[in-house]
């Protein structure tokens, strides 16, 4: 009787390691052709956080939580030996190495790096291209034409240009680049405070699965598409998680507006449970709970379906 409780609890084991690894978030790269990665996942300011003295920060300090870094995706195709960088962050020469070492070492440090807009988590990373670190020449750098004006007029991003440190590549709302064989990327325009440049948000199409990337939106109403719908077209969504709720900060959340968890939470309730799965939410703020790992507000809400990105996931496409 005893070896029968054993062997049924081995096969009970094993089945459940079986069903885990199916999950492309823990499969190694090494075992991926074309994916998708975490580079960061947080807010523009980083975790932690400037200034931050609350316990959220502190919780860094004491030793109880890890270092996040800025909000950032990697591409990677193992078989055409090309990685692509999603945001230039404050981060991006330790997110460059992460791909390097990692991932697939090349001759080319990157392949191309896409931005989606002109806060200073999104770009300003772009400095490590110029003669003051990196030097090299040529590094395309995908942009939007007004995001692209503002790196051409403006110093010392002009210098970058001038030095042809950067190789400019211009994209146009809903035009799609074809990046080889097995990759495409669609940039697409969201309502966002556009105080420096527009926009966008990404469409990461592989052979198999493809993804969208919408780390800044102000809200999902704002937006002439339905945010539902698009998450329904796709494999994976990583949506803006900056906040989870009103009240978070100690002043006017409208000036800084984003679409809350809660809020996103609430316009999926009533979607199946396989649309809610592909919602991975990303750049979170430090005050927000869900960037802790074991916080329950988080747990609470995979319960219902969602997830969320953390640094060293993979995405197969």
């Amino acid at each position: 009787m005893k070896l029968k409780i054993v062997a049924l609890f081995f096969i009970i084991f094993a089945m459940g390691c079986k069903v885990e690894n199916k999950s492309t978030e823990v499969i190694k790269p090494k075992k991926l052709q074309q994916y998708i990665t975490v580079l960061g996942i947080a807010q523009d300011g980083g975790y932690p956080h400037i200034g931050c003295q609350k316990e959220c920060c502190a919780n860094y300090y004491n030793g109880t939580n890890k270092r996040k870094s800025v909000v950032s995706l990697g591409l990677v195709d193992q078989q055409n030996k090309q990685k692509w960088l999603f945001e230039a962050t404050p981060d991006m020469h330790t997110q460059l190495a992460d791909l390097e070492q990692h991932h697939l070492k090349t001759a080319t440090i990157i392949d191309g790096v896409f931005l989606t807009h002109a806060h200073i988590g999104h770009y300003t990373g772009l400095m490590y291209f110029g003669r003051e670190a990196l030097g090299k020449k040529g590094t395309k750098v995908y942009a939007m034409p007004k995001m692209k004006s503002f790196l051409e007029k403006n110093g010392p991003w002009s210098q970058l240009v001038s030095l042809q440190n950067i190789a400019l590549q211009k994209l146009q709302n809903d035009s799609t680049i074809v990046l080889n064989n097995n990759l495409k990327v669609t940039p697409f325009l969201v309502p966002h405070r556009d105080e420096f440049s527009e926009t966008v948000g990404y469409k990461i199409e592989g052979k198999n699965k493809t993804a969208l990337f919408i780390p800044d939106i102000d809200k999902w109403h704002k937006w002439k598409k339905s945010i539902i719908e698009e998450v329904k077209k796709v494999d994976y969504a990583f949506l803006d998680a900056s906040f989870l709720k009103d009240g978070e900060l100690n002043r006017p959340m409208s000036e800084i507006p984003h679409p809350f968890i809660s809020e996103t939470v609430a316009l999926f309730k009533n979607e199946s449970l396989a649309t809610k799965n592909k919602v991975i939410f990303i750049h979170f703020n430090h005050t927000n709970p869900t960037l802790q790992e074991n916080s329950k507000e988080r747990k609470e809400i995979e319960k219902l379906g969602f997830r969320f990105a953390s640094e060293g996931n993979n995405y197969e496409l």
